[in-house]
């Protein structure tokens, strides 16, 4: 294989966020003493939350805005008795303790940090992301973590991934990968930086005309025989 630095997206691709996210919004609004039923207000606030991180993507709203005025938001819906501050603290708190692996995530570390190095790139809070890798047991393979609250800039801007690769011991545009779910984030911000993306499309979503990862694979096993595909047709 021709790679020798991956950078993987942590949410999604290694983690599953979303039952992480859950887990931890459950268990922040027991916390604050609501026992009410939770499925409309957590469908409610999954739809404010990515609309905020949008914003957050394109630069209309700060971080520290989106991670109190997703509850500010949510709450105002469905109990506004709660106080947005306090949720956002201790949502947090549950949340960087919570780590559930994608089916084939540790295989797959395992794999790609016995050729090269492997990095970590996300959009997601720098204490929180870096608590969830160790508290799922990633992080001995994982060499650096780059987040967009520690670079200011987020993916998929060119400014995060020169902030990312300058974590790495060497460089090399040609032996770089990015691995990710997000077309919007991960395969756009390797078009624009001018490296290889691998695509992880488990829901088999459409790609569009304009974004076209290097390799596409439904299932993290796929990955290494994707990326040593790439290197032979390259080498060919």
């Amino acid at each position: 294989m021709k790679y020798r630095l991956f950078l993987l997206d942590l949410d999604d691709t290694l983690l599953d966020f979303q039952a992480s996210e859950r887990q931890a919004f459950a268990r922040m609004l027991q916390g604050l003493g609501h026992e009410a039923p939770l499925d409309a207000m957590y469908r409610d606030y999954q739809a404010i939350n990515q609309s905020l991180w949008r914003q957050f993507e394109q630069g209309a709203v700060s971080k520290d805005a989106l991670k109190v005025e997703r509850f500010r938001a949510t709450f105002a819906l469905h109990a506004p008795g709660l106080d947005a501050q306090t949720a956002s603290e201790r949502y947090l708190d549950m949340l960087a303790g919570t780590a559930v692996l994608i089916d084939g995530a540790m295989a797959l570390c395992e794999a790609l940090a016995a050729v090269g190095e492997v990095g970590v790139i996300t959009n997601g809070v720098e204490r929180i992301q870096t608590r969830r890798i160790e508290a799922s047991g990633l992080g001995r393979f994982i060499r650096f973590v780059a987040t967009s609250e520690a670079c200011g800039h987020a993916k998929p801007d060119p400014r995060f991934f020169q902030d990312a690769v300058a974590k790495a011991r060497q460089f090399d545009r040609a032996h770089t990968v990015i691995i990710g779910d997000r077309l919007d984030a991960d395969i756009l911000g390797a078009q624009r930086f001018g490296i290889d993306s691998c695509w992880f499309n488990p829901l088999q979503a459409p790609a569009t005309p304009d974004l076209r990862p290097s390799c596409e694979v439904r299932r993290l096993d796929e990955v290494v025989p994707a990326l040593q595909a790439l290197s032979r047709r390259d080498a060919a």
